[in-house]
């Protein structure tokens, strides 16, 4: 059969073609089929054929019909006699007439569609004069106005929502009349209408048990009571507690289970998500972004103002839907929409300061001149011929005298860490307009973000813009859909890790240099004779950067048919749209970075387009005994498309012309394009069953097809189930007052994992060039085998849970025990090179990999009295991770990243991430002289532990991932005030400083950190740092005990406070709300570790790739800063 260029045969090609097409014509006819069907039935008066039946089911019979709305007392309608009656294409006051005939109840239309039923005939100017109006305003125990407000007449169906500044307006029944106000998030409260002072401000309190919260799921919603999974949400006011660029960022220490890693500070840096562990060894292990439905999204490219919601997806349960994508977890984004009711407009803004806070002190001028000359003096001793050694050049006046003065006294002594961190300021603004009626809502919102860095030079910033609508066309027919462009531009200087990039040169850039000469030419260590010389990090910040320019257009518009009672078809199409274009440019003058080269400039452009259609049928049904089902079926295409094209110039005759006129460098060394595809097909399935809302039950199924994988392993499915029994709702716990909520639930269910990367499954030819009769000719030669036979890695997960609350919810427990086996792991199986492949390995799927973990979320309300409530919350999560298997013979696996030797082992019983090398017992003293020569060492040199046979020892040194996180967090709220805080444990981890390597093991070549000044002496021989030489006769330095460093900690992750304007002051200014706030971000840390930060990964900067055995291997980050800030909401 005949393929494409991606590995789908032509014939699974034609036959997504033909369903996209049957999707369509679907769609089409179901619309012109519903016009058809509608517009007849609402073209026509009221049908009704009912016998012996109550006048409650007539008037329901009559609101199925679609035009009309009752409102009524039920004790109105109790005791009523049975009526019979049999129209067709009757007027509603005819159909009226006659049920009410023998009654003495009668009706007034409110509206064309609203009937209030009332109990006694009397005159159309006596009812009116009957009803009682109120009026009042519902606010939050902040003061602020809460918008959406559910206010119902007790009893009755009569009912409104409050304006946005909290508002509302009402007619009652009667005087004894009590109003019910209920919102998400909120608990309910009754006042009667006869209490007019309690109805001017209505104040709810925080529900923290949220149970009737609806949350998003894959294809739909549910009650958060309802749920069988393991779902996790962080609404806005909380994932916007502080001020970061992206979503990652926002989520750290705020869900259980969820290992964020912060481990790039450049501005707009993402951040590492794992979601329950590690799962994979050569595919990406990042959870699948949903944002309103349309997924694969880049999460951190969404302006997280926008959001209103996230919903993370943990367990197979929950995650099974979208199948071989949701092996990883899946995080449900939803951004704000409009709201019915008058115009809103809101402002968030803030401005902050970034500083840094931890520091790595380097030797000063006297001591790196101390050091220098005590390294020479010392290589005699490691010279195995005992000749004397003496700097090219001495460091004093006659030599240097740029740098020492007549006295040989250093001129310069240049901090370079305080040259480079300066304080940054940044300031993002985010405005959002939200407006509607009954039946259309939209928003618009436009953001703005600059975030300086404190590495000089660097910088981040984003424009966004956001348009939604969601409308009613019919009452059978609701079109809606949202679109954003967002455009960001990213300054990078902090890349180049393992080169002489800016922040390792903030190191070893000696002190006695200064930033530029008195005649304005950059100073660098290469003025030093004998030095490595790298260019000072000022001049390399200043002339070697990436320009990171991002432009995406993101949406969905969707169509929601209403077929019938409870039967839904929905068709949404999601897009988007992503234009990446990266500059670079690195100067001429920059010493061993691109001086030989004359100056380097390059740019890669990148443009993707990724669209998908889904189309679902939703029933739900409602049965008499109680029981509630609801059945979702559905059907799925997705297709990614990606073009790239590369090119680099070298030497330019000068810097100005860089990557804005690459002509201009006579050397064209690359000229590259590429492209690739991928797609996917897939059908799905959910059926919800709930009994008496006691016993609930969920099964999932997803059938997928993709061309990344073999062709004997295209489809694959993903099935899931799970069961919830509501203990607390059984009679025998009617009369416990101290249970409020019990639920236990468990599931399994499998997904899959397709982030593989491209075209692994198929033989590969690599193009290339040879000589040939005196010519250039070009070649293809074979590159890689290819495995038809490659098929997912399947997560098999199993998940029991428990969600208690007591005492009225005022504390409320979430438990989850889970298992997560996954299978079929993707590992390099090595081939001949006689093969004649230019890989030598072709990848198969043998490994497996189990992860074994508890979740616990603890939330409890302390206090709630008037004017003072305190609330905690406290997640814990531990995960266990442990290979199961890998190649045959379970064989140990090096992956890298290397760094003098290996850092990393995979094997068998041990974890992923597991840190490998030697053991650093010391140093040899002169009393081990005879053992140190059996090494051929000499006293003052590095000991390590050694097998009993003299040979090098090596082991398990270390874990990159941490046994157990934990975050506390606590709000307190005193009449206008709010004060909270969050601080994050983290412990069982270690952090590899492989930057000692350059800082204490190469004097004379570059500048040292301080500890070098506890290095081994006669009178210092109880030391860990060997004796200092000249680099020539350096001991070689080993990944060991000595860099890898206890990586817990405990950081004052958040701290915040803030003050609301009192509402009697707001309603003055014609404001719903104004509130300020200062912060403070990383107030303080609490670690062992001897870096800047013991979260980091300086080998891996992009957080879309697997980054398993990059993480926590420090060789110069980016420092991680603290953050003051002061900021302001305002609404109006």
């Amino acid at each position: 059969m005949k393929k494409n260029e991606y590995g789908v045969s032509s014939g699974i090609r034609r036959l997504l073609i033909k369903c996209l097409l049957m999707t369509k014509m679907t769609i089409l006819l179901v619309l012109i089929f519903s016009t058809q069907t509608f517009a007849h039935s609402y073209g026509q008066g009221i049908n009704l054929n009912l016998e012996r039946v109550q006048i409650k089911r007539v008037l329901k019979s009559i609101e199925d019909q679609g035009n009309f709305r009752f409102v009524y007392k039920d004790q109105l309608l109790k005791g009523n006699q049975l009526v019979s009656i049999e129209v067709r294409n009757a007027s509603l006051d005819e159909v009226l007439g006659k049920i009410f005939r023998n009654t003495n109840l009668t009706y007034r239309r409110l509206s064309s569609q609203l009937v209030v039923i009332v109990g006694d005939k009397v005159t159309e100017s006596q009812l009116a004069a009957a009803a009682i109006r109120i009026t009042g305003r519902v606010i939050n125990d902040k003061g602020e106005p809460l918008t959406g407000v559910s206010v119902v007449e007790k009893g009755t169906n009569n009912g409104t929502t409050t304006a946005s500044d909290g508002t509302f307006s009402i007619e009652v029944s009667s005087p004894a009349s009590v109003l019910t106000f209920s919102y998400v998030g909120f608990k309910n409260r009754e006042i009667a209408v006869n209490s007019p002072s309690a109805l001017a401000n209505v104040v709810l309190t925080p529900d923290v048990s949220s149970l009737n919260d609806i949350v998003v799921i894959g294809y739909g919603t549910a009650k958060k009571s309802d749920l069988t999974g393991a779902v996790a949400v962080v609404k806005a006011d909380k994932l916007m507690d502080m001020p970061v660029p992206n979503i990652t960022q926002a989520l750290q220490g705020k869900v259980a289970g969820v290992d964020v890693s912060v481990n790039s500070n450049a501005p707009g840096a993402g951040a590492k998500v794992r979601v329950r562990g590690l799962g994979s060894i050569n595919s990406s292990l990042d959870p699948l972004y949903v944002v309103d439905g349309v997924a694969g999204v880049d999460g951190n490219s969404i302006n997280p103002n926008d959001i209103a919601s996230i919903e993370v997806l943990k367990d197979a349960s929950s995650t099974a839907i979208y199948g071989a994508r949701g092996a990883n977890g899946v995080i449900m984004i939803t951004t704000k929409r409009g709201r019915s009711g008058t115009a809103t407009v809101t402002y968030e803004g803030n401005v902050n300061v970034a500083q840094l806070y931890r520091h790595l002190p380097a030797l000063n001028s006297d001591e790196f001149v101390q050091v220098y000359n005590t390294a020479f003096a010392n290589g005699q001793k490691f010279d195995p011929n005992g000749a004397v050694w003496a700097p090219p050049k001495a460091l004093n006046h006659i030599n240097y005298p740029l740098l020492f003065d007549a006295n040989d006294k250093p001129i310069y002594n240049t901090n370079w860490e305080k040259e480079v961190y300066k304080p940054a300021l940044s300031h993002s603004h985010q405005l959002n307009f939200q407006e509607g009626n009954d039946k259309t809502v939209y928003s618009v919102s436009l953001g703005y973000l600059n975030q300086d860095g404190i590495m000089t030079t660097s910088n981040f910033n984003r424009y966004s813009a956001r348009f939604t609508l969601d409308t009613d066309i019919k009452t059978w027919l609701k079109l809606g859909g949202s679109i954003s462009v967002i455009k960001s531009q990213q300054r990078m200087v902090s890349d180049g890790n393992g080169g002489l990039n800016v922040p390792r040169m903030v190191t070893e850039e000696v002190p006695l240099l200064p930033i530029k000469y008195p005649d304005g030419t950059w100073a660098g260590n290469s003025d030093i004779d004998g030095l490595e010389g790298g260019a000072n990090p000022v001049h390399i910040a200043e002339n070697r950067y990436t320009l990171n320019n991002n432009f995406q257009t993101l949406g969905n518009t969707y169509l929601l048919f209403k077929l019938a009672k409870g039967l839904e078809f929905k068709s949404d199409f999601g897009y988007n749209l992503n234009d990446q274009k990266n500059n670079f440019y690195s100067a001429g003058d920059l010493h061993n970075l691109s001086q030989d080269q004359g100056g380097v400039a390059n740019i890669n452009a990148y443009k993707n387009s990724y669209w998908q259609s889904e189309n679902y049928l939703t029933w739900n049904k409602q049965f008499m005994n109680g029981h509630k089902m609801t059945a979702l079926l559905g059907a799925s295409w997705q297709e990614y498309n990606q073009e790239r094209v590369r090119s680099e110039t070298q030497n330019f005759i000068d810097d100005i012309f860089q990557w804005y006129y690459q002509q201009a460098g006579s050397v064209r060394s690359a000229n590259e394009s590429q492209n690739y595809q991928w797609a996917m097909n897939s059908y799905f399935a959910r059926v919800t069953y709930n009994i008496s809302d006691k016993y609930l039950f969920t099964a999932t199924g997803r059938y997928d097809g993709s061309s990344k994988f073999g062709a004997n392993n295209k489809y694959a499915f993903f099935p899931s189930v799970g069961a919830a029994w509501r203990v607390s709702k059984e009679d025998f716990m009617r009369d416990n007052d101290n249970i409020s909520e019990l639920k236990i639930r468990a599931s399994y269910g499998a997904s899959g994992n397709q982030e593989i990367g491209q075209y692994q499954s198929i033989a590969q030819i690599q193009p290339s060039s040879t000589v040939l009769g005196g010519a250039s000719t070009s070649t293809l030669i074979p590159s890689y085998l290819g495995n038809p036979d490659l098929k997912w890695e399947v997560s098999q997960q199993f998940d029991a849970g428990i969600e208690l609350g007591l005492f009225d919810n005022r504390i409320m427990l979430n438990a989850d025990f889970y298992n997560r086996v996954t299978k079929d792991l993707l590992l390099q199986a090595p081939i001949p090179w006689s093969a004649g492949f230019d890989k030598n390995y072709v990848y198969i799927n043998v490994g497996s990999v189990r992860n074994r973990g508890f979740e616990i979320n603890l939330t409890t309300t302390n206090i709630q009295a008037r004017n003072f409530t305190w609330t905690t919350n406290f997640i814990f999560s531990t995960n266990n991770n442990k290979i199961l298997k890998l190649k045959d013979g379970n064989a140990d696996i090096f992956p890298g990243p290397n760094f003098l030797g290996q850092t990393n082992i995979l094997r068998v019983g041990e974890p992923i991430g597991a840190f490998w090398g030697r053991t650093r017992l010391g140093t040899y003293s002169e009393h081990e002289a005879d053992l140190a020569a059996t090494q051929g060492l000499k006293p003052g040199d590095r000991k390590y532990l050694l097998n009993p046979d003299g040979s090098e020892n090596y082991s398990i040194i270390g874990r990159a991932y941490p046994k157990w996180t934990g975050t506390f967090s606590s709000t307190m709220n005193y009449k206008n005030w709010d004060f909270s805080f969050d601080i994050r444990f983290v412990q069982g981890v270690n952090t590899a400083a492989t930057f000692k390597h350059s800082t204490e093991d190469r004097q004379t070549i570059a500048n040292s950190l301080k500890t070098v000044l506890d290095a081994w002496t006669p009178d210092n021989q109880n030391t860990m740092i060997s004796q200092v030489r000249n680099y020539k006769f350096a001991q070689d330095s080993k990944f060991d005990t000595w860099w890898v460093e206890d990586g817990s900690f405990i950081r004052g992750q958040n701290f915040i406070l803030g003050y609301s304007i009192p509402s009697a002051a707001l309603d003055r200014m014609k404001i719903n709300k104004l509130r300020f706030y200062v912060s403070v971000q990383n107030l303080f840390i609490i670690t062992k570790y001897t870096g800047y930060d013991p979260e980091v990964d300086t080998y891996n900067t992009s957080y879309g790739n697997n980054g398993s055995f990059s993480q926590n291997l420090d060789f110069f980050s980016y420092p991680r800063p603290r953050v003051w800030n002061l900021g302001v909401t305002l609404s109006f």
